[in-house]
């Protein structure tokens, strides 16, 4: 169960304030707990690679992020760029903009460009929709299809960073929640997994996203979400 747990996270090292030093700290956190990958911010590849060569620890790059509105052009440079220097996964931002006024053919034309980067430079691709924004159902289906149709490895829900105005006026994040999380994984293919990301912050919050069709989950909390699952489940 331990292993399983850790081999679900995507260690994110995505804060823009993280430096060189949080770096090398958050890669000796997913080492310790050997997670699935570690989630970088694009400068980071070469230097995450490094620090994990031969552990067993993947890693990972973000492109069109946090905000999704780089050109095509732009995005599969990103990736090629990320996939040169070290990366085996790519969690992209779709263009917000044009999902919302339902420019489908866009968002498929850049999903299938990233897609194709993605494999043909031996890497997987996670696609993220920004469910804070994204918040009607029949455009997540929409993109689960879309998704479905050009081969992408993931569709995942948030960036981390996709915060909302309530009508209090109030900035407000909801993230990965499971009715979400539950729609991706009917709507998906079964070759496209689901990840969730925003929010899961604790180990029954693990448990609960597991439990709803994902296999992967983006995380800062790793260290307590593991140390909870040994004290839980016993090393």
């Amino acid at each position: 169960m331990i292993t399983e747990l850790a081999k679900m996270i995507d260690h994110s090292i995505l804060h823009p304030t993280m430096t060189d030093q949080d770096l090398e700290r958050e890669c000796s956190v997913a080492v310790k707990y050997d997670v699935a990958s570690v989630c970088v911010k694009p400068y980071m590849v070469n230097r995450a690679a490094e620090l994990l060569r031969g552990t067993g620890v993947l890693v990972g790059c973000v492109i069109g992020f946090p905000a999704g509105n780089s050109k095509i052009e732009v995005k599969v440079f990103e990736t090629e760029q990320a996939c040169r220097d070290g990366a085996a996964e790519i969690d992209m931002v779709i263009n917000i903009g044009k999902a919302l006024s339902g420019d489908w053919s866009y968002i498929e034309n850049e999903i299938d460009a990233v897609t194709k980067a993605c494999h043909s430079n031996g890497a997987i691709v996670k696609v993220i929709f920004e469910t804070d924004y994204i918040t009607r159902e029949h455009d997540k289906i929409k993109l689960c299809e879309i998704c479905t149709k050009v081969g992408a490895d993931y569709v995942k829900t948030s960036s981390g960073f996709g915060f909302v105005k309530d009508s209090d006026g109030k900035f407000s994040y909801s993230g990965a929640t499971i009715p979400d999380l539950e729609l991706m994984r009917r709507h998906s293919g079964p070759g496209v997994k689901v990840k969730a990301a925003g929010g899961v912050r604790t180990l029954d919050q693990l448990l609960a996203v597991r439990e709803a069709g994902c296999a992967r989950c983006g995380a800062t909390a790793t260290a307590a979400m593991m140390e909870e699952a040994q004290t839980r489940f016993g090393k």
